[in-house]
């Protein structure tokens, strides 16, 4: 669980000289709370005002610069008194996006008894807490950070495009030779230069694949669609799978049971010992007895349980070379017996102990995930989930993510030992990619350059809240990605404060694209409009509209179609197209 950032002591601040009023008030000093400050501020161009736990932690020094000393309120906790001076009476909203989900919880009843018309958003960690939550409250929303920007990271290091679901539909963004004329909705960027990412247009209006591909039917004989550097919104028909065969799954049992014969004597004696049994086997098959029979008396061999023959007595086995055989394997199975005892208490001993597993010696196609917090937390599950083999690295053993691994069997190297060591152990070197979700910047630009010192080819992806840290790693890196776990959360934080709809955030690089869903409600400046007036060029495309009445989208609408009364259409939006949209039909 995150750290709740809140304490007990008085509040420092008094209240601002200037009255607020329909404000939104933002209680963290997380990079949430500065990034849905700034969403808040630039994209809905709504008054904020934020309540800070300290002066100088965190991001609070961003957050006063951005507010002035009149829009905070700084107290080490979110009570009665903190929400007077931030006119909670008045304000239409407010985020409780830092503390951990019981204080949250706490803050926004305070909030509710002063203003019963507030609209309420919680961060919350627990996912069907919140889903509870949600109905104790007039009006509220409950939204998971990490949640909201995990599949992201997921789809980024599975190289897997993200996806929204729509109607029954899935759309995602394809880029390149990836996009398909059939299934293209709309330009979400062209003009895309990775060296200079800042050159990128966003929903430009810009002819599709299909026209493009009508033209270059009159100029060539053998017409391909067209690519280029751009990424267009289309439906995903099928997501690939990412699961390992079971056959190498198997495999990795085997080196794994291999592995606990450390000692390089040991280890030569048991391959010795298991060739003895297996040409001893085979000798008793020879001598005229069924595969079964000889599979029985080989097993009572390896456990000592062969009844010898008496001298002078008539012979009860196959003669002398069965009697050599049957002493082979009775010899033979002394080690292997304890070997075998030795493994099981083993085992059973690190259950009791509460210890995470270990990486298999023989793990393949794995994703590496470094950082076990909240985030990393909701990373490996997702991975765990698609079946993708999963390895964390994480210093901090009193982590909460360390149990929640353990309970899915997910291995995890635990401690502070060299950064290097520990990704030599996870197997970086044959895995797919290498997680770096850390909560500091630094910490993860190190793990991923320990990680291509190991494998020099490995994917990469970056947790980076800098903008420019993540441009140059784009400039210098190949095979690397960079994504902002706030940066992909707020614009979700700011809709839902909104009281809007986000059906989910799509990525192009380091810009976000949002996929959010509006009614035409009577009385609303939309109605009437076609959807080309209601479009934006450059932020707003819609690109379905679902008529009143009915469950049915029309996809690729008509843009000379008007809105009437109670239809609900589907647009994609740049953040600051969806805040402007928002002030417009609100």
């Amino acid at each position: 669980m995150a750290n709740t950032g809140w304490g007990m002591g008085p509040v420092e601040r008094i209240l601002p000289a200037v009255p607020h009023t329909d404000h939104y008030i933002v209680c963290g000093a997380g990079s949430l709370a500065h990034r849905l400050v700034v969403e808040l501020t630039e994209q809905y161009d709504v008054p904020v005002v934020a309540i800070l736990p300290d002066r100088e932690r965190d991001h609070s020094p961003h957050i006063l610069k951005i507010l002035g000393e009149s829009g905070v309120v700084v107290t080490p906790s979110v009570g009665e008194e903190a929400l007077h001076l931030a006119q909670a009476v008045s304000a239409r909203g407010i985020a409780m996006v830092d503390g951990d989900d019981q204080s949250n919880i706490h803050a926004a009843l305070r909030a509710q008894s002063l203003n019963p018309r507030i609209r309420i958003v919680l961060r919350m960690y627990n996912q069907r807490l919140g889903e509870h939550i949600e109905k104790l409250f007039d009006n509220c929303a409950a939204l998971s950070r990490s949640a909201t920007a995990a599949p992201a990271f997921v789809d980024a290091a599975l190289r897997r495009p993200n996806s929204v679901q729509i109607g029954g539909r899935a759309v995602t963004i394809a880029q390149s030779e990836q996009i398909s004329p059939v299934d293209y909705l709309c330009t979400v960027a062209d003009e895309i230069d990775q060296q200079d990412l800042s050159r990128m247009r966003l929903l430009p209006e810009t002819p599709g694949p299909t026209a493009q591909w009508v033209t270059r039917v009159t100029r060539q004989p053998t017409p391909t669609p067209a690519t280029g550097h751009e990424a267009v919104l289309q439906f995903l028909e099928s997501e690939p799978g990412d699961a390992l065969p079971r056959i190498s799954r198997i495999r990795w049992r085997l080196i794994d049971m291999w592995r606990f014969f450390t000692s390089a004597q040991l280890r030569v004696v048991l391959a010795a010992s298991v060739a003895l049994v297996i040409g001893s086997f085979i000798l008793i098959w020879l001598l005229n007895r069924p595969v079964g029979w000889a599979v029985y008396e080989s097993l009572l061999d390896i456990a000592g349980s062969a009844v010898p023959d008496n001298f002078g007595q008539p012979s009860g086995t196959g003669g002398t070379w069965q009697r050599v055989a049957q002493v082979a394997i009775t010899l033979c199975g002394i080690p292997l017996m304890a070997v075998v005892t030795a493994i099981l208490v083993e085992n059973t001993g690190q259950e009791r102990r509460g210890a995470p597993k270990t990486p298999s010696a023989g793990i393949r196609g794995h994703a590496v995930v470094i950082g076990l917090g909240n985030v990393g937390t909701r990373i490996a599950t997702l991975l765990h989930e698609s079946k993708v083999p999963v390895v964390c690295v994480e210093r901090d053993p009193t982590t909460r993510g360390i149990a929640v691994a353990r309970s899915l069997d997910i291995p995890v190297i635990v401690g502070e030992g060299p950064l290097d060591n520990q990704l030599r152990q996870a197997r970086v070197q044959t895995s797919r990619a290498v997680l770096a979700v850390t909560g500091d910047d630094a910490t993860n630009l190190e793990a991923v350059l320990e990680a291509r010192a190991v494998s020099p080819d490995v994917r990469v992806v970056l947790r980076l809240f800098d903008d420019d840290f993540a441009a140059h790693v784009y400039r210098t890196f190949t095979n690397a990605s960079s994504r902002s776990v706030s940066y992909l959360a707020a614009p979700a934080f700011a809709a839902a404060l909104m009281g809007r709809e986000v059906l989910g955030t799509l990525s192009v690089y380091r810009h976000v694209v949002l996929i959010a869903q509006f009614a035409a409600e009577a009385g609303s400046p939309v109605v009437g409009k076609t959807l080309r007036e209601a479009e934006s060029p450059g932020e707003v495309r819609i690109i379905a509209v679902r008529p009143r009445g009915t469950d049915d989208y029309i996809w690729r609408p008509d843009h000379g179609r008007r809105l009437n009364p109670g239809d609900s259409y589907v647009l994609v939006a740049t953040r600051t197209g969806l805040g402007r949209h928002t002030g417009l039909v609100s």
